[in-house]
């Protein structure tokens, strides 16, 4: 454990103290954050700085006032201004944004999950807003924000042409699995599948768009297949206790292999801001095909950033141009932001709450809707982009893609989810009652 640091005194002679416990966690753990030795009723700044993998700094502030007893308690008391506001004990965390001065649409996304996100904590006289490097801080301190649990296994998968990587989480298993697919960005995305081993599960984040090795005309349905059965086959995991975790577009692959795949048999399957408007039922590369052509649906709002939404509205009624979410057979969580712009989730799933409904199979369907959250709901404390650069796949082209939502309430939606998230897969992958959260 880091020592907590003094540095420069107060008015009347002592050291603040500056305590953040515990100073090593896992991201989706909160901490706890006390400066003592403080004058009574002072006014400081409590600043927080992190530098991402590609060297860019992102900072958050609060606003504070210490008790009679010169004490700031960050978990009970307000932040009055900076980049969050009120009673929040991991404000700190979700409102860092990029430094004045930095790139523009900037999104922070940790690459290597076997290194600690490294965030610098201090506390400065007064209520400041800018200036932070100029001014000499009261005291300050470092904690690290782990993905992987001591003792999970990263493994490198490259079989059957199928590209991935899978954690596993320490001792013997085999354990409950989980096939972890991101969107339409691309790339092999590996942190949700960390803090999912660091839970208890078998995770595998699955490569499917990368615009180098994978061509899209050669990922189809049998791809999805393939990698279903590697992880499957795996000698630490339950090969009939797996789940199915599809973000965005992963969502469209998620329903349409639950529905459809003689292969894949889901015991339960999670989707977070998805649509079943998009069946794959052939290649990717022919699935790009048929968004393309409703791209003039797109628009854009006056900051020049993509609205995406429309595409797939309105939700058509023709039963052959969406997945026949009748036919699932497993417990389906459906995760959406009330304020996402890039995909219609919220209307594809009241859309798909009736198909179940008609199908007979609605019991098995539990919607999360979070009014004013966008479309990129992380693992929590993850901070929340309103709107960043993308590469849109097949185009080649990149654009300002506008994702939706508030910070805080998006900061809100994040954290609810995912232990929501953890809680059905435990439920229906799970047969025992003692399943430990990990701790560093």
């Amino acid at each position: 454990m880091l020592a907590p640091v003094r540095t420069v005194g107060t008015d009347n002679g002592t050291c603040p103290l500056l305590s953040i416990l515990p100073s090593r966690g896992l991201v989706d753990e909160k901490f706890q954050i006390v400066i003592m030795n403080l004058l009574p009723t002072q006014e400081v700044t409590i600043y927080c700085l992190h530098q991402s993998e590609d060297k860019d700094f992102w900072e958050a502030f609060g606003h504070y006032i210490s008790d009679e007893h010169g004490i700031v308690t960050v978990a009970k008391d307000q932040s009055l201004g900076g980049t969050y506001e009120g009673t929040e004990q991991m404000g700190l965390i979700w409102s860092m944004r990029p430094v004045p001065g930095s790139r523009s649409g900037l999104r922070l996304r940790k690459t290597n999950v076997l290194t600690p996100m490294v965030i610098h904590i201090s506390v400065y006289s007064g209520h400041l807003s800018e200036g932070f490097s100029e001014k000499t801080p009261l005291a300050t301190s470092v904690t690290e924000r782990w993905y992987v649990a001591p003792g999970v296994q990263r493994v490198n998968i490259r079989e059957k042409g199928v590209r991935g990587t899978l954690f596993l989480p320490p001792g013997p298993g085999p354990y409950p699995g989980v096939l972890d697919l991101w969107g339409g960005g691309g790339g092999l995305v590996e942190y949700r599948s960390a803090m999912l081993a660091s839970h208890g599960f078998a995770s595998m984040a699955l490569e499917y768009l990368a615009p180098e090795e994978l061509k899209t005309v050669d990922v189809d349905v049998s791809y999805f297949e393939k990698a279903y059965q590697i992880l499957q086959n795996h000698p630490k995991v339950q090969k009939d206790n797996l789940a199915m975790l599809g973000l965005s577009f992963g969502s469209a692959v998620t329903f349409s292999m639950a529905a459809y795949s003689k292969v894949i048999k889901p015991q339960c399957c999670v989707c977070i801001s998805g649509s079943h408007v998009v069946p794959i039922d052939k290649s990717l590369f022919e699935a790009f095909e048929e968004i393309k052509k409703h791209m003039n649906k797109v628009r854009m709002n006056e900051k020049n950033q993509v609205i995406q939404r429309d595409i797939i509205l309105p939700i058509p009624s023709d039963p052959t141009l969406k997945v026949d979410v009748g036919r699932i057979k497993c417990p389906l969580l459906l995760v959406n932001g009330g304020d996402d712009q890039n995909w219609a989730s919220v209307e594809s799933a009241a859309d798909m709450e009736m198909m179940m409904e008609k199908a007979g199979n609605r019991h098995l369907l539990t919607v999360l809707t979070y009014p004013d959250a966008g479309h990129l709901i992380e693992p929590p404390y993850s901070p929340h982009f309103r709107a960043t650069n993308f590469m849109l796949q097949e185009m080649k082209e990149k654009i300002v893609m506008l994702w939706g939502g508030q910070t805080k309430p998006h900061a809100y939606a994040q954290e609810d989810a995912w232990n929501k998230i953890l809680a059905f897969l435990r439920q229906h992958l799970c047969f025992s009652s003692n399943f430990a959260k990990a701790k560093l």
